[in-house]
């Protein structure tokens, strides 16, 4: 089987989360955290038909892509995950697709407050591993594909 050689990606970029009508969402690449992680606010657990089923929306009401939606799934888990900052909390993890240069990836997401951060979304390295290369000197490498195929 061909392996497909990795994409350069740069330090920032927008992507798309077609399933939650998201698009040219920013987000910070990070090879520091392990797990993709998204800003989510009004997460609970419900009991739906006897199934446990989580509930949140995503982004902030200020965000110029927020919405109004509430998102529930019943195909989440909930992971460990140890902040920056040494800081050892639980999250609910959801996974979906994002699509990078045109491409469609599976990706597991973290449901974070990233209120007080510069981005929404952090891409991290489970979901970068074997596909992409990470050059800190670029950024928006797909969204610049994607407008410049927009506009072709």
């Amino acid at each position: 089987m061909k392996r497909i050689p990795p994409i350069i990606i740069g330090s920032r970029d927008k992507i798309d989360i077609p399933e939650f009508a998201l698009f040219d969402l920013p987000c910070k690449i990070d090879t520091g955290a392990a797990t993709s992680a998204i800003h989510c606010h009004h997460v609970k657990l419900l009991q739906v038909n006897g199934v446990e089923t989580i509930s949140f929306r995503l982004l902030d009401p200020s965000h110029d892509a927020y919405n109004h939606k509430e998102f529930r799934t019943s195909k989440f888990i909930e992971k460990k995950i140890k902040s920056s900052f040494g800081d050892i909390e639980y999250r609910y993890t959801i996974n979906c697709q994002v699509t990078l240069f045109g491409r469609t990836f599976n990706a597991d997401f973290t449901l974070a407050d990233r209120e007080n951060m510069r981005y929404p979304v952090l891409l991290g390295r489970r979901l970068l591993r074997k596909r992409f290369v990470v050059d800190v000197s670029k950024s928006n490498l797909s969204y610049k594909q994607k407008i410049k195929s927009d506009h072709q």
